[in-house]
């Protein structure tokens, strides 16, 4: 679906008559001109046009047809083409993983986006509002999709932060609760956050190397753009250790717990084996006992075993058994 096309010269819009075609026909014209089409999950046939009158490699519009790629970028001459995950944080502990595929040429840029997450029209309406920049042409569009997409990766990052320190207070404050579950999809998360970013890393190297003519203006700002990412691969690197000590902390507090219950269960029961033990042995009625002709007997045997597990009582709590 073709979410928007647009004719931008001087770094203003300016109004297009006609379809797609029309657009590019318009940037041709004008040496200071670059149309940028954007286009949610298109099928093939929407691509035909712009791929045609712009010589687009054909292994690129398959790979931005069908999605499901990795962070790349791949140099086809005059076309560039970046594969970037863009991630939203949705509810605790779940992150929503999509892509945008940017193609960067002389006088045209094309946006391809697949899944729901980090829309692009933000974008648009930031460059809109800085013409400056947006005169540099096509390359400043890459420049701030992949500025956006970051900004949202440490969006991310602090969210997650957040639920690890959530998780930890579960840990140490709700006696009994198991939380092994929640702490395995953390970190599984994460996990899907950190195959999200990390291959962008190659990505920024690229462009800021320098060696990429199209994106050789706007080299200082996409080494801001990698010191960014830097800054995030760094905090998720952190995250990954934390959850993994929260789950190691967990599981000894879980220990602890069942050690403590295994005390007061074993407690309890040598306090009752006295009671039991006694009762047992009044309970085989020898003939010859001579207690059993007291009139004090009977009492004098309960007293005993009150006694007994009194006193087995207050050792075990002294002791902190129980």
């Amino acid at each position: 679906m073709i979410v928007d096309c647009a004719l931008y010269r001087g770094g203003f819009r300016q109004e297009v008559d006609g379809d797609v075609r029309g657009a590019l026909k318009a940037a041709r014209e004008h040496n200071d001109a670059f149309v940028w089409i954007g286009l949610h999950e298109p099928e093939h046939e929407e691509f035909d046009t712009a791929s045609k009158d712009l010589g687009l490699h054909p292994l690129a519009v398959a790979d931005a047809t069908y999605g499901h790629q990795r962070p790349k970028l791949e140099d086809y001459g005059d076309t560039l083409f970046v594969v970037v995950k863009t991630a939203t944080y949705t509810k605790p502990s779940e992150i929503t993983v999509g892509e945008v595929m940017v193609f960067t040429g002389p006088g045209f840029v094309i946006t391809v986006r697949h899944g729901d997450a980090n829309p692009l029209s933000p974008v648009r309406r930031r460059l809109e509002g800085d013409p400056t920049l947006l005169s540099t042409g096509p390359s400043a569009v890459l420049y701030a999709v992949l500025d956006e997409v970051v900004d949202s990766y440490d969006i991310i990052a602090h969210e997650v932060e957040a639920d690890i320190i959530a998780l930890e207070r579960r840990v140490f404050t709700h006696d009994g609760m198991d939380v092994t579950e929640d702490v395995y999809t953390l970190k599984r998360e994460i996990l899907e956050f950190r195959t999200a970013e990390d291959p962008l890393l190659p990505v920024m190297q690229e462009l800021v190397k320098g060696r990429i003519p199209l994106c050789v203006r706007h080299k200082e700002r996409f080494r801001d753009v990698q010191d960014h990412l830097l800054r995030i691969d760094r905090q998720i690197d952190a995250h990954s250790e934390m959850v993994t000590n929260v789950l190691t902390a967990h599981l000894a507090v879980l220990g602890r717990r069942q050690n403590e219950d295994v005390r007061k269960i074993s407690a309890w029961a040598a306090i009752l084996a006295i009671p039991t033990m006694i009762a047992g042995i009044y309970g085989m009625n020898f003939k010859y006992m001579p207690e059993l002709g007291w009139i004090t007997g009977y009492p004098l045997a309960l007293l005993t075993m009150a006694g007994s597990c009194l006193l087995l009582y207050r050792k075990f709590k002294k002791s902190g058994w129980l």
